[in-house]
């Protein structure tokens, strides 16, 4: 059942329609919730509970409130009668400079990334509504969007090797809480949410106001839901764009240029941007202006970088990789290193960039067939100064490494 069909339907009739969009979660293994303590979480558990497939529980404490330990250790009594595991992630930070909901939803997202590994569960759900969805829209036409802001958020998305879904996007927020009242169940209201500092209570209230010209939640998110239909289509093209004029080759792309400059310009900027934010694995796309240079030099054959990343000629084509700068710091064995690879294997030793001093130490490393600029940027594992391995480049009996996400996943998921 659609956003837009739930406008005025009794309140048990969209739950079922919650308890449907639960019950339709793909896989068959362990399904993961995130749980807050406030009321759409606790209602996503309540009624993802009642289905009888295993769930593993997780709440994120960001101590941002001197309540936050006492709702999470309740949530964990709440699950303990209803036989689920249940564990409480803690963001350990100091003072937070800059965007303090981004920072915490960085946070809240790697903790919830890593605790599903740990634990092996491949899909975690997300209590987003209809609500969030329609203040989200209202943020985007604030903001002057495009087609990306407009679409709403993404119904599921892979970080870390794990999927995320937002599965309760077109149920209201009034819905579940109502589940919740009727029924006698506890949740919680976090004060932030009628905090007007925030541009999402700002848009709460607008929603309000709204409703009396017929502008509704489920509304917003039935637009939300059209545009993303379209905004998949928009993708489609890029990721079939992707498969005949992109190859993935020791975490570096190489663009074919007669290709690229031959596509229509939203396919060709969405996959320009994608290949930086898949490379440098930033949550924003940079900025249209700079975005469109490194479009013309692309076309032009021109070397440029833009995002943390290099874009050098080779051949017929052009050739996306880490700019040497902006790699990660080196992490142990095992840890993902600059957020996209980890390095396996026996024996001590840290995983940094291979380097000029790296190469230096291989000879033969132009048998792989790399540009020096690609070599360099591949992980490597080391003990001091001393190079032990470096897995992409040459030999390295006992030791591998792996991309948490490939291009091909990430244009799925993005």
């Amino acid at each position: 059942m659609s956003a837009d069909t739930h406008a005025g339907l009794p309140e048990e009739r969209v739950i079922e329609s919650a308890r449907r969009a639960l019950s339709s979660v793909p896989g068959d293994g362990v399904l993961g919730l995130a749980v807050s303590g406030g009321g759409d979480s606790m209602a996503m558990l309540h009624l993802a509970a009642a289905l009888g497939r295993p769930l593993a529980v997780a709440t994120v404490d960001h101590g941002l409130r001197p309540e936050s330990a006492a709702e999470a250790a309740k949530v964990a009594q709440i699950c303990a009668g209803l036989g689920l595991p249940h564990a409480v992630l803690r963001w350990e930070h100091g003072a937070v400079a800059g965007n303090l909901m981004q920072a915490a939803r960085r946070a809240r997202y790697g903790l919830l990334t890593d605790w599903a590994r740990a634990q092996g569960v491949a899909t975690v759900l997300v209590a987003h509504t209809a609500d969030d969805q329609a203040e989200t829209v209202l943020l985007g036409l604030a903001r002057a969007a495009g087609l990306d802001g407009l679409a709403g958020m993404r119904p599921l998305w892979e970080q870390g090797g794990v999927v995320f879904r937002r599965p309760l996007l077109a149920v209201t927020r009034a819905a579940l809480r109502g589940y919740l009242t009727q029924r006698g169940l506890w949740f919680v209201d976090d004060p932030s949410n009628d905090d007007p500092a925030y541009d999402r209570v700002k848009m709460r209230r607008a929603l309000q106001g709204l409703a009396g010209v017929g502008i509704t939640a489920p509304g917003l998110a039935a637009v939300a839901g059209h545009l993303a239909a379209v905004q998949s289509d928009v993708r489609g093209l890029v990721a079939e764009a992707a498969a005949r004029l992109v190859v993935e080759r020791a975490g570096a792309l190489e663009i074919d240029r007669a290709g690229f400059a031959a596509l229509p310009g939203e396919v060709a900027r969405r996959l320009l941007q994608a290949g930086l934010m898949w490379l440098s694995g930033a949550a924003h796309a940079p900025r249209a202006p700079a975005l469109a240079r490194m479009g013309a030099a692309l076309r032009r054959g021109q070397a440029a970088t833009l995002a943390g990343c290099r874009m050098v000629p080779r051949g017929g084509g052009m050739v996306l990789v880490r700019e040497a700068r902006a790699l990660g710091p080196e992490v142990p064995l095992g840890a993902v290193w600059d957020g996209r690879w980890r390095v396996t294997g026996a024996g001590a030793g840290v995983v940094r960039a291979l380097g000029p001093a790296g190469l230096a130490q291989l000879p033969d490393w132009r048998s792989a067939g790399l540009l020096r600029a690609v070599a360099e940027a591949t992980p490597a594992v080391w003990e001091g100064e001393t190079l032990r391995a470096a897995p992409l480049v040459t030999e390295a009996k006992g030791f591998a490494a792996t991309l948490t996400a490939g291009f091909g996943l990430f244009l799925l998921s993005h």
